[in-house]
C-alpha cells in the first residue's frame, strides 16, 4: 500500500489518481497505524510552508515521520511542499523549522530576468544531473512547476541533487535523492506521461 498523507494542503486526490493509473493500491490518510503499515509514504502539498508544518506538528506527524523515514528507512516521496519540508528551515512568512533531513534552506524565488514572474508556474525543461532513481530513462524531461520558494542546498549535501531547472537565471533544485528519501519540486501528478513515468521509477527503485 502506498500511503499519501492527508494534511489539508492541496493536491492529494490528484496524486492518488496518478498512482491509481499505475495500478497501485493507494490510500489518503493521516492515521499513524496505517502509515506504519505502508510500503511507502508520499507527502504532496501546495501552499504555505508554515501552514503545512503547523498542521503536521498539530497531528504529531513531524516526529512520527522522522521515526518512520530516518530511523526505520521507509521510502518517502515528497512533492513540492513535501520537498521543501526536508530543509532545516524556511523563510516563507518568517523563519519556520522544517524536518532538517537535508542540509538546506527554503528561500524566495528572485528571478534576475524581469519577464519571469513569481510564482514559477507552468512547464519547464529539467536538466538531469544523475540519471538513476526518479530521473531514469527520460528522453525529454519536461515537468509542471508551481512554487514561489525553492530549496538552497548547502555544499555538504550537493550530491543529493539529481536534477535542476533554470528559471529567470536561477538554478532551481528540481529533484533530490538521499538513500530512501526522494523528492521533487515540480508536480508529477500534473506532468502527464512524464509524471507517471517518474512515479513508476520511484516504485521500481524502492522495490528492486
Amino acid at each position: 500500500m502506498i500511503s499519501i498523507i492527508d494534511y489539508k494542503m492541496g493536491n492529494t486526490r490528484s496524486v492518488f489518481n496518478a498512482f491509481k493509473l499505475l495500478g497501485e493500491n493507494v490510500e489518503i490518510t493521516n492515521e499513524k497505524d496505517r502509515l506504519t503499515r505502508a510500503e511507502a509514504i508520499v507527502l504532496p502539498g501546495v501552499g504555505s510552508f508554515n501552514d503545512g508544518m503547523k498542521d503536521l506538528n498539530q497531528n504529531g506527524l513531524k516526529e512520527f515521520l522522522t521515526e518512520e523515514i530516518i530511523d526505520r528507512k521507509k521510502p518517502y516521496l515528497g512533492i513540492c511542499l513535501g520537498l521543501e519540508f526536508l530543509a532545516k528551515r524556511s523563510y516563507e512568512g518568517g523563519v519556520c523549522d522544517g524536518f532538517g533531513w537535508i542540509d538546506s534552506e527554503i528561500v524566495k524565488l528572485q528571478p534576475s530576468e524581469k519577464q519571469n514572474k513569481v510564482p514559477h508556474m507552468g512547464w519547464n525543461d529539467t536538466e538531469i544531473i544523475k540519471e538513476h532513481g526518479l530521473m531514469k530513462d527520460f528522453t525529454e524531461a519536461v515537468f509542471y512547476y508551481l512554487h514561489s520558494f525553492h530549496m538552497k542546498i548547502n555544499n555538504s549535501e550537493k550530491e543529493v541533487i539529481t536534477s535542476k531547472c533554470n528559471y529567470g537565471g536561477i538554478g532551481i533544485v528540481s529533484s533530490i535523492q538521499k538513500n530512501n528519501i526522494y523528492a521533487v519540486q515540480f508536480h508529477p501528478e500534473k506532468s502527464q506521461e512524464n509524471g507517471l513515468k517518474l512515479l513508476k521509477n520511484f516504485l521500481e527503485d524502492i522495490r528492486k
